[in-house]
């Protein structure tokens, strides 16, 4: 059996930049296991899979190691596949997941995610966390993920995280103001199977309410200081949603064969 499969390097405009996602179109589902494998051999943070619904897809996302229930570069790498390879003749695709009904729409280059915002709640400052990420935080912050504010976008770029104390924890964002963009961040997800993550869409879920409640900033221009780095433009949206846009590029069109 063949499968058409893409690489697409997600929230970037530049090959080798953002964060590289598999994307297979499939007609009808695989079983689990066969698409756990497959993200497995491709060993990038998510592969991606979506099979016709309706008028729009149902999207399914793997990490090396298990299935994850939200993911934004692998979504707006999924809609690039869509739109550019696919001729979707819309000008927005709607997925069903289960983080639920996602939007992306396309203006030019330009790919926006409607996602469900998770604005977080305040927590304490653990021993853990300290250890985990080797520096005290200024704040501590629970959503979906764990949240560490930092005082500057140097003490981010500087973190060098025990990858063995964050796999014992949930997914860690690192995060401060930035005078180069209105925030950074930093994803950790060793717990996932990803030490780290170069670009995360689904932090800034986190990231967005957060900083445009702190900054009274809205929309929010954001880079991820990973080593591959990515820029990504935040808006909290009405209805507890938010909008995460930026580009996309394909490194690679071929085909797996699993049978």
């Amino acid at each position: 059996m063949k499968i058409q499969m893409y690489q697409v390097d997600a929230f970037t405009n530049q090959l080798f930049g953002g964060n590289p996602a598999a994307v297979c179109p499939l007609e009808h589902w695989l079983d689990k296991e066969t698409m756990q494998a497959i993200a497995a051999e491709n060993n990038l943070s998510e592969t991606a899979f979506f099979i016709p619904y309706g008028n729009g897809f149902d999207l399914k996302w793997f990490t090396p190691t298990t299935e994850v229930d939200l993911c934004g570069h692998a979504t707006l790498a999924s809609s690039h596949v869509i739109f550019n390879h696919l001729n979707y003749p819309e000008s927005v695709i709607s997925f069903n997941s289960n983080s639920g009904l996602l939007m992306v729409s396309k203006t030019d280059d330009m790919l926006t995610l409607n996602f469900p915002a998770n604005p977080p709640k305040p927590a304490p400052i653990s021993t853990e966390i300290i250890e985990a990420l080797g520096k005290k935080p200024l704040e501590v912050y629970d959503s979906i993920y764990q949240m560490a504010v930092f005082e500057s976008e140097e003490d981010v770029l500087q973190l060098k995280p025990d990858f063995a104390k964050l796999a014992k924890m949930n997914c860690v964002i690192a995060t401060a103001a930035s005078e180069r963009a209105d925030f950074v961040s930093r994803f950790f997800a060793p717990d996932k199977g990803i030490n780290e993550d170069p670009v995360t869409g689904s932090a800034h879920t986190v990231l967005t309410p957060f900083w445009a409640e702190r900054l009274g900033i809205n929309p929010l221009h954001a880079l991820q200081i990973s080593e591959r780095g990515g820029e990504l433009w935040c808006e909290l949206l009405e209805n507890n949603r938010v909008a995460i846009s930026g580009k996309a590029v394909t490194y690679l069109e071929g085909e797996i064969r699993i049978a």
